[in-house]
């Protein structure tokens, strides 16, 4: 009995979060007979898709020790921005709001690194700044597309695959590869470890710090760009949350808090589990209020979880 009880835990402690989708599935399924059908499960993997994007830049960071609070309003200015220009040219739109995501990553990344801001302060100034400049930059209206060619990006398919899903599978796979099979993933995992040591082992720490910001904003731009493509619109309150939504996730799917440790493949299974629990919420119509309750509590309920299975051997 100790050892079954023993090898429980240890399964628990390696991947809770496989535990906590199949309950919610579980409990959905039971709540709600339109949950577990192809249709519905197919609609939460396309809805996940543009939180599992952003989940991906977010994993790195955090293996990295590192964090970007700023994710919610960069997606709502790259939105902006690519919705603004499209009927300018498509592929201007699509290459400038590219730009825009990995230049917003940039500045946070620099100012980490170079001006050693903690990335809290820096990423929370640039939360506000940048939801700021998407006001300015909308005029605090809705800006509607003019180029309805620009909605295949979300709406087309390649095989049976919708777009936006291909897109985050192939993003998945390389980061997943980068991380598991590079020197540029190993040192991540190490500077997440401790990073005074691999600096001074001879490791660009901050060189690899800069570059995953970077790409942390690259992604919130591809994300954005979906989004942009799904709506044809975009607002000054958009991805208001987002952030939060995108952390819960990667902690979720047991990437640490404190850096070292991290797995794309489980952030998946987090993301998945959030958005399993936001549609099972919304078929069984609990208003957008309670959602926000439940969601904060299960991201205490994961912190602690990780805080208690970590001190655990």
């Amino acid at each position: 009995m100790k050892n079954k009880r023993s090898q429980i835990f240890k399964i628990l402690k390696s991947q809770p979060v496989w535990f906590i989708l199949l309950a919610s599935a579980s409990l959905f399924s039971l709540l709600s007979n339109d949950f577990l059908t192809f249709r519905n499960i197919a609609n939460i993997i396309l809805q996940s898709s543009i939180l599992g994007i952003m989940a991906v830049g977010m994993t790195g960071l955090m293996i990295s020790g590192y964090f970007d609070i700023s994710v919610g309003s960069l997606l709502a200015l790259t939105a902006a921005v690519a919705v603004s220009l499209t009927g300018y040219s498509i592929l201007l739109a699509i290459v400038l709001t590219l730009i825009c995501g990995a230049f917003f990553g940039a500045i946070n990344g620099l100012l980490v690194t170079k001006a050693k801001v903690n990335a809290f302060i820096v990423t929370l100034a640039a939360m506000v700044g940048v939801r700021g400049l998407v006001y300015v930059y909308t005029k605090e209206r809705e800006i509607i597309g003019l180029a309805t060619e620009f909605e295949k990006l979300a709406a087309g398919k390649i095989a049976f695959i919708p777009f936006p899903i291909f897109i985050w599978v192939i993003i998945i796979i390389v980061a997943e590869w980068v991380l598991r099979r590079t020197v540029y993933g190993r040192n991540a995992y190490a500077i997440g470890g401790d990073a005074e040591a691999t600096k001074n082992a001879g490791v660009p720490t901050d060189k690899y710090v800069l570059g995953l910001f970077i790409l942390n904003g690259f992604l919130v731009a591809i994300a954005g760009l979906i989004l942009a493509s799904r709506l044809n619109a975009a607002t000054p309150t958009l991805g208001i949350g987002q952030e939060m939504m995108v952390i819960i996730s990667v902690v979720l799917g047991g990437t640490k808090l404190t850096g070292g440790f991290g797995n794309m493949i489980k952030t998946v299974a987090g993301v998945l589990t959030i958005g399993m629990i936001q549609n099972g919420l919304n078929i069984l119509n609990v208003h957008h209020f309670y959602s926000m309750l439940i969601m904060g509590l299960i991201f205490i309920f994961v912190i602690f979880m990780d805080a208690k299975l970590s001190k655990a051997t």
